[in-house]
């Protein structure tokens, strides 16, 4: 019984804040869903596990630089003047769930959630060396022996090593992996390094061997905010109440309809399979996480007893309301904020592919000397002097030639042409020089051209100002 329904037994009991932890134990099932899970939960681990061993060019393949400051992700290199990307890379995410939350529900929840994801890793594991839920309620209520400990500890022992690889690879994105094993071998590994591979296999160990449901329900606040995405036209997991109602047991040979039954044999098969605990029969709850195992482990019941599959399924309000078919409920999908949605993700993500595609790999900043505006040198001539950095952000070196126009008779005292490593930076003083009689007076705007001298594509034109006395 949960705290609203004992406050409705009882009205002047206390609520609750917080039901009183019960540890669940989850039924395995099969089905469709089921192997969707399990074929997310391979591939985002194979790209998160796998990635960052990945060689490119000399160098790993995705590598978040924190030390110099490179962002390396295959052939890109971005700088943190790149910080733009960054910001149109998290509105792209955040268009993409209010899309698909719009469309199914809470499809990321339930399939690519790192909490859901290794929460099914770590729950496959206690099953292998536990067992079945039978057999895990069976041990958790046995005093503790030299086999429960021997059961239990293997158990830990592997979600331990799970939890540490997976803290490990995480480091391996911001520190090169293959250094980090190397210092890891030698015992000379840094202090962030220890820290952060220890803090994120803790919170891995903690998050899906121990609270699970518990991190959806108290601490994930995407159920809180989900029901404004939601709205009648949403696909969610939903129970037929006019098939299935009144639920009851019944005989093997029973005519169950004429005795008013309804399909469901309350079994609780789908309370037993459900990560979170719910009893889906009691509508749409903030806890489903839109996993589908209720479905699957409702299609084994209703495939054994011989009635048809889909009395849990993935349906939409409207549709069970004014029983839709499978067309209406397609056609009632494509809704004007689902439209909406889409071009607004379709343009964002065109145009940020295009303005990656296009982007110059050179980034130059111009800084005038302030110490000394101007100043008179020989031939009568004025002197500005300026600081060009100048950051190669391609992956090749280049050399570059450096210009300078905007005022009559501007022209530079010495360097005109300076190399830059691949994927790296080089300061570099320049004077420029303007005759005195040039007629012009105070700031006046000029520009530096900076240019590959091997590639003409690669331009940069940055302004700059000159001071006249």
């Amino acid at each position: 019984m949960n705290s609203a329904q004992e406050l409705a037994v009882n009205p002047e009991q206390p609520a609750s804040l917080y039901e009183k932890h019960k540890k669940i134990q989850v039924r395995s099932v099969t089905g469709v869903f089921a192997n969707w899970r399990w074929a997310l939960v391979w591939i985002t681990q194979a790209i998160f596990y796998g990635l960052c061993w990945l060689p490119w060019n000399g160098r790993q393949a995705v590598l978040f630089d924190l030390v110099e400051r490179k962002f390396y992700i295959f052939g890109l290199v971005f700088w943190p003047q790149d910080v733009i990307y960054l910001a149109v890379l998290l509105i792209i995410s955040a268009y993409a769930l209010f899309l698909f939350t719009a469309i199914g529900g809470r499809l990321f929840c339930g399939y690519a959630c790192p909490q859901t994801v290794y929460t099914e890793i770590f729950m496959w594991i206690e099953e292998k060396i536990e067992g079945e839920r039978n057999a895990r309620i069976k041990l958790d209520r046995q005093p503790m022996s030299a086999r429960k400990l021997r059961i239990k500890a293997s158990k830990h022992i592997l979600w331990l090593a799970v939890a540490l690889w997976t803290g490990f690879t995480f480091t391996g994105y911001f520190t090169p992996i293959h250094a980090q094993v190397h210092d890891f071998i030698a015992f000379d590994l840094g202090p962030w390094q220890t820290f952060w591979i220890f803090f994120y296999a803790f919170a891995t160990y903690g998050m899906a061997g121990f609270l699970r449901e518990q991190v959806c329900k108290y601490m994930c606040p995407y159920a809180r905010f989900q029901s404004v995405m939601f709205d009648q036209d949403t696909l969610i997991v939903t129970y037929d109440t006019s098939r299935g109602e009144p639920r009851a047991t019944r005989g093997k040979n029973e005519d169950y309809k004429a005795a008013g039954k309804g399909d469901c044999i309350d079994c609780n098969i789908c309370v037993h399979v459900c990560p979170t605990g719910i009893d889906i029969r009691n509508g749409l709850q903030y806890e489903c996480i839109g996993c589908s195992a209720c479905i699957d482990g409702c299609d084994q019941v209703m495939d054994k007893v011989g009635y048809p599959r889909g009395l849990i399924r993935y349906s939409t309000e409207n549709a069970m309301e004014k029983n839709f078919g499978r067309a209406e409920v397609i056609a009632h999908l494509i809704r004007p904020r689902i439209i909406l949605y889409s071009v607004i993700l379709l343009v964002i993500t065109l145009v940020a592919a295009y303005s990656i595609a296009v982007r110059t790999p050179l980034k130059v900043d111009v800084i005038r000397d302030r110490g000394v505006l101007a100043r008179e040198v020989e031939g009568g001539l004025i002197e500005n002097v300026y600081t060009l950095r100048i950051m190669n952000t391609d992956e090749a070196p280049h050399r570059y030639a450096v210009n300078v126009s905007g005022v009559n008779g501007i022209d530079l005292a010495d360097v005109r042409d300076v190399e830059v490593a691949s994927a790296s930076t080089k300061s570099l003083v320049l004077s420029a020089r303007v005759p005195m009689d040039n007629g012009g007076k105070g700031s006046l705007p000029i520009f530096f051209d900076i240019g590959a001298t091997d590639d003409p594509a690669i331009h940069v034109k940055e302004k700059a100002v000159f001071i006249m006395p």
